[in-house]
């Protein structure tokens, strides 16, 4: 019950709402149940032969029930007759059908409602927390917290609701049955009590088998994803069924906990109909043989007690199907927490102008115990175009992460001008920054989408401009759909060079100071790379250009090169920059003499 009881302190007004619409909704159900025993007393007493009359509902044999009706009809000063009856009883059902559906309905908002705010909570906090932390987690879990637990755990808060719903429909049926007969009543109550007792070791297994889908789930999903992005590769080599021997244990797994999911919420169901027939003959045994109650009391109290034991094990049933579920919740609840503690820690407010350059001021950091970068000194100035190159692991893509501030310096500063980055309001200064990451992911969606990537804020002309810059849009016209045209998955329907320079026109769009790419040329062909580098002679003078690249014509290009060595940064002049190995390797292309390789000096 402490899902239920979370959910609702979560949505306070909803659940008063859903509770208030059921409960009025049950009690209406009530009183076209309490009309049915004088409404039988009357159709008994009018049949032929019958000695009394049927003009009346109370006597001096009439039940607790006859009695409450009858001067209930005698306050509002109606005659309790058939029709009378009949009227009312009808009346009640109608409006507790319409106050059900009202109240359904906002049963159905609020699970949709659950469902969205769990997934944005998880967003919201991805989108917030430390790049470290981000980078521990895998993809496929969070896709999989994202759709599936989600899913799970609105369904949870459903069967929760429908529990609830039965729990009051168990309560009007037992106090109007009370009325007819406390005895018959208590019964009832003891006889559901038992049931649920004899049967709950199938909710308990049915719970365990929640656990362990919730656990297999996110496991599987996170291996699927991970798969998934290697699938071209095994299938050019011809070795898929590599995927096939990855997810299988995994998803037999998945599929033994269905099964026990599915059996144990079935032999629930399978054991409830024979235990009730069960005890509705003792019930009947006793009322005909040991109690001697009028026939009209006997078929009353026969119905009330099917629907009352009828309601137990629905109760029973969505307990079942909410324990299933609510593991899902828990586990996203748990996700997202975690993601939260991990929040990133931005205190600066001051509002960046990039006018000089960005420095690195005897800047270190390290991984655990690998330092990549120790007492770094170095400058990007504005409007250049700077180079940093070295051999893989070396510390370059850090660089980049300390200028954009996803990683903060462990040892000395960075700086902008004469700001310390860390006084920087972040957002501001990551907005001035077009990003190109070295693997070019594009949406499956169309040009104009990648590039704008959905904000209101930009339009086509604003797409154009960004694909004219990053020299593509003659391409994207000859399209039939032009702007309009759909990439692929990963863009697979355009090529490597097309791609990237999409991806540059996506960092173009909304005209930052500065542009950073990683490796943006290693996986292209030589036109390809011609065409990127004549994208950054013409952006030249107009951006501050920091790239990672081995490729030599691009160092040339480049207006200051430097190398990552030993944690230290040199700058390469001369001939060092201009005899650079494409296939950079540790200790390739080094300095042949002081004056070609020179620490860097902060100006």
């Amino acid at each position: 019950m402490k899902f239920l009881i979370t959910l609702a302190r979560m949505y306070p007004l909803q659940s008063v709402l859903m509770v208030l619409g059921l409960l009025l909704a049950g009690l209406l159900e009530g009183v076209g149940l309490s009309l049915m025993l004088p409404l039988l007393t009357l159709a008994v007493k009018s049949q032929p032969g019958s000695a009394e009359s049927a003009g009346t509902v109370a006597g001096d044999d009439a039940s607790g029930l006859e009695q409450v009706v009858a001067e209930a009809f005698a306050v509002v000063g109606i005659s309790p007759t058939v029709g009378a009856l009949l009227s009312i009883m009808i009346a009640a059902m109608v409006l507790k059908s319409v106050m059900m559906l009202i109240a359904k309905r906002q049963v159905g908002y609020t699970v949709a409602r659950v469902a969205t705010d769990l997934r944005l909570a998880l967003l919201r906090a991805l989108l917030t927390t430390r790049w470290e932390h981000y980078l521990s987690q895998p993809v496929g879990s969070l896709a999989n917290a994202m759709a599936t637990e989600a899913n799970r755990a609105a369904r949870a808060y459903l069967s929760g609701i429908m529990m609830t719903s039965f729990l009051i429909q168990t309560l009007v049926y037992a106090g109007v049955a009370f009325m007819v007969s406390w005895k018959v009543t208590m019964l009832a109550l003891a006889a559901g009590i038992i049931i649920l007792y004899i049967l709950k070791r199938f909710v308990q297994k049915a719970r365990m088998g929640g656990v362990r889908q919730t656990k297999v789930l996110k496991s599987l999903l996170a291996l699927m994803a991970d798969t998934l992005q290697s699938i071209k590769p095994l299938k050019a080599m011809g070795r898929e069924n590599l995927a096939d021997y990855l997810l299988k244990q995994k998803t037999e797994r998945l599929n033994k906990a269905l099964r026990k999911q599915v059996f144990n919420k079935e032999a629930l169901k399978a054991f409830q109909e024979p235990l009730l027939m069960i005890f509705l003959a003792v019930g009947l045994y006793a009322v005909l043989v040991h109690w001697h109650l009028p026939l009209a009391t006997v078929m009353v109290l026969a119905y009330l007690s099917a629907q009352l034991l009828s309601k137990v094990n629905k109760i029973q049933e969505r307990y079942q199907e909410m324990v299933i579920f609510e593991s899902a919740y828990w586990s996203l609840h748990n996700t997202t927490r975690e993601v939260e503690q991990q929040k990133e820690s931005i205190t600066g407010t001051r509002q960046p102008v990039l006018k000089d350059k960005i420095y690195f001021d005897t800047v270190s950091f390290a991984y655990e115990d690998q330092q990549v970068l120790n007492q770094a000194s170095l400058s990007f100035p504005r409007g250049k175009i700077t180079t940093i190159v070295g051999p893989s692991g070396i510390g370059k893509t850090t660089i980049l992460d300390l200028v954009t501030g996803l990683l903060r310096p462990q040892e000395g500063e960075v700086w902008i001008d004469k700001l310390p980055l860390h006084e920087v309001h972040m957002k501001s200064w990551r907005r001035m920054i077009g990003y190109v990451p070295q693997e070019t992911l594009l949406l499956h969606d169309s040009i104009l989408n990648n590039v704008t990537l959905g904000d209101p804020d930009l339009d086509q002309q604003d797409a154009i401009d960004a694909l004219q810059a990053a020299g593509v849009w003659e391409f994207v016209e000859t399209l039939p759909q032009g702007l309009h045209s759909i990439v692929g998955e990963r863009g697979g329907k355009i090529s490597g060079g097309q791609r990237q320079r999409i991806a540059i026109a996506r960092a173009l769009v909304h005209k930052p100071q500065m542009l950073i790419l990683d490796e943006p040329t290693s996986a292209l062909d030589p036109d390809n790379e011609a065409a990127i580098f004549d994208t950054l002679k013409q952006l030249r003078g107009k951006l501050t250009i920091l790239v990672i690249s081995h490729q030599p014509a691009l160092v040339d290009l480049a207006d200051f090169t430097f190398r990552i060595q030993d944690g230290k940064v040199v700058e390469l002049t001369g001939r060092s920059a201009n005899s650079l190995d494409a296939t950079e390797t540790p200790g390739a292309a080094e300095p042949t003499s002081a004056a070609d390789a020179q620490p860097v000096k902060i100006q």
